[in-house]
């Protein structure tokens, strides 16, 4: 089992970004809390609740089930500091602000793995991931609907300095934070994208508390444009069927509707 957090670190970002992508620096991941098991491409399942992407037009996509908690996996797969910054919805899951690479992130060491549970509310705990309806997700509640239904992140990598100096544990950068001129930064860039077989069902909201600790580093980027951009789609089912990204016919599922070993009653005679 991987800590919730390991040693991931809040960073400032230090310049701007482009969407280019490079080579996978870190693997993005969504796992479901509360289930043990997960669909793969191919209708099969798989254990611990991973959910496997399915390409569907260009875009991966992923099945969310209402009232799940979910966490989002990082994976650093180099030997290098890397910085991640995670948008959900389109919103900065560490700041709150409308998601921009330019925003702070997570510092993840050589080769690290981290489990993201929710939205950052203190260097303490977040409030945890949940599949919700639209209306309900955190960024619909707040004014920002419209890019409901994707989680992305950019990676980048960090600046080698020409020395290492000894590093001085009593000074630490401060997080980003909001400030009237964040506040009125222009929305996200519109893309011009095919419409949609079916309007977008599922958003995150804004689930409880739980303690997931964190501390504060710095990061300076080694380019002015993210090293990887990565996007993963996410509805629920019945929507997804009606996108064409799973098919409609029957697929083993497991059912809150199932038989009930004690439905209550007395026994009736049977039909003459």
């Amino acid at each position: 089992m991987f800590r919730r957090f390991a040693t991931a670190a809040l960073c400032i970002a230090l310049a701007a970004c482009s969407s280019a992508q490079a080579r996978p620096l870190v693997d993005l991941a969504v796992i479901d809390r509360d289930r043990g098991y997960g669909y793969l491409a191919d209708g099969s399942t798989s254990d611990g609740g991973w959910l496997s992407p399915i390409r569907h037009r260009g875009q991966d996509w992923i099945e969310g089930a209402p009232g799940h908690r979910y966490s989002v996996r990082l994976t650093n797969t180099t030997g290098e500091r890397v910085l991640v910054v995670l948008s959900v919805d389109g919103v900065n899951a560490v700041t709150g602000q409308t998601a921009h690479p330019l925003q702070a992130g997570y510092v993840l060491g050589p080769w690290e793995s981290t489990e993201v549970n929710g939205w950052r509310k203190s260097l303490d705990d977040v409030a945890q991931f949940v599949f919700t309806d639209l209306p309900d997700s955190y960024a619909a509640r707040t004014g920002r609907p419209d890019n409901v239904g994707v989680i992305g992140i950019a990676v980048f990598e960090e600046a080698r300095p020409y020395y290492q100096p000894a590093p001085d544990w009593r000074r630490e950068a401060p997080i980003a934070r909001d400030d009237a001129a964040k506040a009125a930064a222009p929305a996200a860039e519109a893309r011009a994208t095919e419409r949609d077989a079916a309007a977008q069902s599922l958003g995150t909201g804004h689930g409880e508390r739980e303690w997931a600790p964190a501390s504060r580093t710095g990061f300076v980027r080694a380019t002015r444009g993210a090293a990887q951009v990565t996007q993963l789609r996410y509805d629920d089912y019945r929507t997804l069927v009606a996108r064409g990204v799973l098919p409609r016919e029957p697929r083993p599922r497991w059912r809150d509707d199932g038989p009930d070993a004690f439905p209550a009653g007395f026994v009736a005679d049977p039909p003459r």
